[in-house]
C-alpha cells in the first residue's frame, strides 16, 4: 500500500444486524399480502357461501404488486370472483376490489367489509 492510495473504511455490522438481514429473504420485503384481519373477513364471507353450497374451493396468490383471493365453484374451473388487494391504488380508488370472472370490477374501495358486501347480497324472490 502506498501513501497515495486512500484508505477506505467500511462500517462494521453488528452480529444481530447481519443475522436479521440474512434471515429475511429479499422476495418477502416487497410482497403484498392479506393481514390477519383482512383474511378473517374474506373467510367469513367464503364460509357462508360454502355452507350454502355455492362455492367449493379457493386459491391465494401473493405478488409484488397485488394479493389475490380467488373463489371457485369447482376446482377445475376459472375463478368466479377475485378479491384483490393492490397497494398502489390504496390512496386513490381503494386498495380492495372484487372482480367477476369476466374481468368486470364489481366494487372497489378502502374498506374491505364494504367491498365484500357485494358478495353477500342475496337474491330474494317476490311473492305474487
Amino acid at each position: 500500500m502506498s501513501e497515495v492510495e486512500p484508505i477506505q473504511f467500511s462500517p462494521r455490522l453488528r452480529a444481530g444486524a447481519a443475522i436479521t438481514a440474512a434471515a429475511v429473504p429479499d422476495y418477502l420485503d416487497s410482497t403484498i399480502y392479506f393481514d390477519r384481519r383482512e383474511l378473517a373477513e374474506i373467510l367469513r364471507v367464503y364460509g357462508r357461501r360454502v355452507a350454502a353450497g355455492e362455492w367449493r374451493d379457493y386459491a391465494l396468490d401473493f405478488g409484488r404488486d397485488k394479493a389475490v383471493f380467488s373463489v371457485f365453484r369447482r376446482t377445475s374451473e376459472v375463478p368466479l370472483y377475485r378479491i384483490e388487494k393492490c397497494s398502489k391504488l390504496g390512496r386513490r380508488q381503494g386498495a380492495f376490489s372484487v372482480v367477476a370472472a369476466t374481468g368486470l370490477i364489481l366494487k372497489r374501495g378502502h374498506d374491505l367489509k364494504r367491498v365484500l358486501a357485494v358478495l353477500e347480497r342475496d337474491i330474494r324472490l317476490a311473492a305474487v
